[in-house]
């Protein structure tokens, strides 16, 4: 029998499914070789900026332009390559590749991961360490440009630095975010601004429930990588009593469901206590062979640290309880609180000379 059947209509034609099976096939194969083809002009466009600013900076260094011709160089090179060569070469573009040069003066370092457009987004951080976080994190997690911008406004370097000593610090600089444990998911606080809460308006905690899920992309996008979605309001049952876990992921990395539990004001003992039960529910109703025990996250607006110390003593050390806000952050604020923390640990463990902070973590 004919595989592909001769048929004297178009329609009859595309109506098979082996024609079908075609299409597809010649479709997935032209849109793979297009994607293949952008990347590898990108990549080559990327070589040819760094350089275009490896030149600019061994004319400057050789003495060839002096100190009071060094802005018109610029100005000079924008005019004349625009000149030459059309689009492209603007004088904050010329800017653009020598800063290029300066921050990975070894080509090697550059990843043929990213594009020119996530290079120009990590090349407007001053400071060495936080672009080099946003750097490994773009590519580990394969941010698009719209994700590093969102990630880099909510200022997620910083918040997971603040509960970091220096040397953890200096690694997550150079590796990104690396998951081994349950701790290393935490972020503090989580920033849903995606959400679009004007901040003096309340909703409920089942209307807060229901805008995550309906950004579900960027909800998951600032949990980080890993977490899979479940279900929201997933029931339990013990002794005909059915009780709701608010959202429930699993963590593919660490290998465990991740339970979430919302709240709009400050948590409780009680909601702690629930959500202890909720672990352990999971633990042994929930959990097949392979899966490693649960992890608690409860969200809340404030937290009293004493009473969340002592409402988990002795308690599953699987479960936390984080700080979320409706609004970007302060990014200076938080830098502040981070120096602050460090110089706090030097003296701590008994240094007699605590560095500055900026030591500690180099600003700019």
């Amino acid at each position: 029998m004919n595989e592909y059947p001769i048929n004297n209509t178009s329609g009859g034609l595309a109506a098979t499914p082996a024609y079908q099976h075609l299409l597809d096939r010649i479709s997935e194969t032209y849109e793979k070789g297009r994607q293949l083809a952008i990347q590898a002009v990108d990549r080559h466009m990327v070589e040819t900026y760094w350089t275009v600013g490896h030149d600019i900076v061994e004319y400057e260094q050789a003495g060839k332009a002096k100190a009071e011709y060094g802005k018109a160089l610029i100005d000079n090179l924008a005019r004349d390559l625009t000149l030459r060569h059309g689009r492209g070469f603007s004088r904050s573009n010329v800017i653009r590749f020598r800063q290029f040069y300066l921050a990975y003066p070894i080509s090697a370092t550059v990843s043929h991961q990213l594009s020119w457009s996530h290079i120009v987004e990590l090349l407007k951080i001053d400071d060495p360490l936080e672009r080099g976080f946003y750097e490994k994190q773009s590519i580990n997690e394969r941010w698009s440009i719209r994700e590093l911008i969102r990630q880099k406004q909510s200022a997620l370097f910083l918040r997971l630095a603040a509960s970091k000593d220096r040397e953890a610090i200096l690694k997550l600089a150079s590796q990104g975010q690396i998951i081994e444990q349950p701790a290393d998911i935490l972020r503090e606080p989580y920033i849903f601004e995606f959400l679009k809460i004007p901040e003096p308006y309340h909703v409920s905690e089942t209307q807060f429930e229901s805008l995550l899920c309906d950004h579900l992309q960027l909800f998951l996008l600032e949990l980080g990588k890993g977490f899979a979605f479940i279900g929201r309001q997933y029931r339990i049952t013990l002794n005909n009593t059915h009780y709701r876990v608010d959202l429930v992921f699993y963590h593919r990395i660490l290998r465990c469901f991740v339970l979430i539990d919302l709240k709009m004001n400050e948590v409780q003992h009680y909601d702690i206590s629930q959500m202890n039960m909720y672990l352990g529910y999971f633990a042994n109703e929930e959990n097949v062979e392979g899966d490693n025990p649960p992890i608690g996250i409860i969200l809340s607006r404030q937290k009293d640290e004493l009473l969340v110390e002592y409402a988990t003593y002795q308690m599953n050390s699987q479960l936390f309880v984080q700080k979320y806000q409706l609004y970007l952050p302060n990014r200076e604020e938080l830098r502040k609180e981070l120096e602050s923390s460090l110089q706090a640990a030097w003296v701590k463990e008994g240094s007699p000379d605590a560095p500055d902070s900026s030591d500690c973590y180099p600003r700019k």
